[in-house]
């Protein structure tokens, strides 16, 4: 092999490994934001609204804060845009007992079967609790409501960053639409005298 012919090879392979290198990462994903504004809104007899984040975090194995759109921040969005504070006393607490996603490895084929079997690798168990209460203690009334939504699903051991992103923000998704559904019934059920029409 001449010096001439060795040179250029070496040239195409650092070429090779330069244009690799400059190889751009897939875009992240766009997720639509978790809205309710195409919903009626619920006019309750309060004059103002809070939500409390009430819950403490599992720790290492709750994914929740990393996700697309946190359970929480989905519950504040839900609260601002179905609940509307109309009277003049008294006031609606929306309550987060809890908001998280655990993450659990799952066991994996081992051996040479391992090498060939494309397993699940992590499961992701979501759960949500909200409670709904209105406080009047000038009128010396009040009342709640609560609901839970859960939602599990888990993952392939292949599976990239952005498809778990998409994961998580499916799970996030049919939570709060799941408590959504849940506390719209029981308002209608059981506050209805402080539901203005």
């Amino acid at each position: 092999m001449t010096f001439a012919i060795y040179r250029r090879c070496v040239l195409i392979a650092f070429s090779a490994i330069f244009l690799a290198a400059c190889a751009s990462p897939p875009p992240s994903p766009q997720f639509p934001q978790l809205t309710f504004t195409h919903l009626p809104p619920i006019k309750l007899d309060a004059r103002n609204l809070t939500v409390v984040d009430d819950y403490r975090s599992a720790g290492r194995t709750d994914v929740s804060q990393g996700m697309p759109v946190p359970p929480a921040v989905a519950v504040h969005q839900w609260a601002n845009d179905r609940l509307v504070p109309a009277g003049n006393n008294g006031q609606i607490v929306v309550t987060i007992t809890e908001a998280s996603v655990e993450e659990t490895e799952l066991e994996r084929t081992r051996g040479v079967r391992g090498f060939v079997t494309t397993d699940q690798s992590e499961r992701y168990d979501g759960r949500l609790a909200v409670t709904v209460e209105i406080r009047d203690p000038q009128a010396r009334r009040g009342g709640d409501v609560s609901a839970v939504a859960t939602r599990s699903r888990t993952v392939a051991e292949n599976v990239s960053l952005n498809q778990r992103g998409k994961v998580w923000f499916e799970i996030t998704e049919s939570m709060i639409k799941d408590l959504d559904r849940e506390l719209e019934k029981a308002i209608e059920q059981f506050l209805q005298p402080f539901i203005l029409r």
